[in-house]
């Protein structure tokens, strides 16, 4: 595959680039996820950013309203996590609309990108089509029907099915899509906390994104 690649700014991942703390062990795998140990102090900055780290959570309402404005089910423990606190520097569900909408469309831009410019394009998503407009309905029709995406933080995803707790965070840029934690727990201590860690060895498969990441090695 070819390494061109488009400038997309995100503006946050220079600022979490640096986010570390001195949190509690990495949590066992299995271990229930209980969101008020083992992340980041609520009330202490991220250090080398001056910025918070958690917020105020979300009151159930507005919970309910943004998953409706939005077309998405949010998993019970992204429920959970967020009607407690949220993530400073993540998208505020209440008032950054047009950047979550634009977040929501990144994983399929990226990917149409990389068909037209990196000659992407996988065996399971059928022949490859001739037109460029025919390879872009194609796609979309197979996004479409993959796990929606749920931003998190700069171009930090959870999927959205199964729903159920326990589902990977995904980064997601263009076909470059790895794991960036086997949980939600495990993913704000990597990204706030323990960046170097490996990942666990079970980490739960979620259609079509999956495929992507075991492209990526």
């Amino acid at each position: 595959m070819g390494t061109g690649r488009r400038n997309f700014t995100l503006g946050l991942g220079a600022m979490l680039a640096g986010c570390s703390t001195a949190a509690n062990s990495p949590r066992a795998e299995g271990q229930p996820v209980d969101y008020r140990i083992g992340l980041v102090d609520e009330d202490r900055p991220a250090p080398g950013t001056g910025k918070d780290v958690w917020a105020k959570g979300y009151s159930q309402a507005e919970l309910d309203e943004a998953q409706e404005k939005f077309d998405l089910v949010f998993p019970p423990d992204l429920v959970a996590l967020l009607r407690e606190r949220r993530p400073a520097q993540g998208y505020d569900w209440r008032t950054d609309e047009t950047q979550i909408r634009d977040m929501l469309r990144w994983p399929l831009e990226g990917l149409l990108f990389d068909v037209e410019n990196n000659a992407l394009w996988q065996s399971g998503w059928g022949d490859r089509p001739r037109t460029p407009e025919a390879r872009a309905e194609a796609l979309t029709a197979i996004v479409n029907a993959a796990p929606k995406l749920i931003p998190l933080v700069s171009h930090r995803y959870l999927p959205a099915e199964p729903h159920e707790a326990g589902n990977p965070v995904l980064s997601v840029h263009q076909s470059d899509v790895i794991y960036y934690g086997a949980d939600l727990a495990d993913y704000f201590e990597r990204e706030f906390g323990h960046p170097t860690r490996p990942l666990p060895r079970h980490i739960k498969r979620i259609p079509f994104w999956s495929d992507l990441v075991e492209l990526n090695g």
